[in-house]
């Protein structure tokens, strides 16, 4: 399990790296979304969700043993690729669900699922929501077919009527506006004590 601090720490030291096919990096894209959480009035669980949901691009090497690897040491234990694109190499990095193992018992399952479900939402939007799908990026609309694709109509029934699916739903919408190289957004810090607040330990 990380720690708020570990969090930080992997923001500060691996937020620079590109975001994967858009205009700005993991740190940017997190802040953004989180703003975009706070401003449309969500609760710390939701606005939390929405800093960590692309966690799992910044953890996804760090393997089973934490230790000490969140010290000095964490550039090194991450590698250089974070910048690259999954999505033109045919990969599903399946980052949504990378990352619970390292929150799970920090946050609550709430918070948790609707990091999990961020992806199955895009799926959602893309077969309820006309327009949705082609006003999604390229890199985003390339990801969406190694993810399965648009949900059927059955699938997509099935997919709001879980629990916490109209929380996923609302961070996907913030999500996909995230990809501004200029927006202003409060600094992590803020972001950090909101998930204070809500953190189970």
């Amino acid at each position: 399990m990380l720690t708020l601090h570990d969090i930080e720490v992997l923001f500060l030291r691996r937020g620079h790296e590109q975001y994967s096919g858009e205009p700005v990096t993991q740190l940017q894209h997190a802040l953004q979304t989180a703003a975009l959480a706070q401003a449309d009035g969500a609760d710390d669980e939701l606005v939390t969700a929405a800093l960590l949901h692309d966690l799992g691009h910044l953890v996804h090497e760090l393997g089973d043993d934490l230790g000490d690897s969140l010290g000095d040491n964490l550039g090194d234990n991450l590698g250089d690729n974070l910048g690259d694109t999954p999505t033109l190499r045919g990969i599903d990095d399946l980052h949504q669900f990378i990352a619970l193992p390292f929150l799970r018992g920090l946050f609550s399952d709430r918070l948790l699922g609707a990091v999990q479900a961020h992806v199955d939402a895009k799926r959602y939007l893309c077969a309820t929501r006309a327009g949705y799908l082609a006003a999604l990026s390229a890199d985003s609309q390339r990801s969406l077919l190694l993810q399965g694709g648009v949900f059927d109509a059955a699938q997509a029934a099935d997919f709001i009527a879980r629990p916490g699916a109209a929380d996923a739903v609302r961070l996907r919408l913030w999500d996909d506006q995230a990809k501004s190289a200029d927006a202003l957004t409060p600094p992590l810090a803020h972001f950090i004590a909101r998930a204070s607040r809500c953190a189970l330990c």
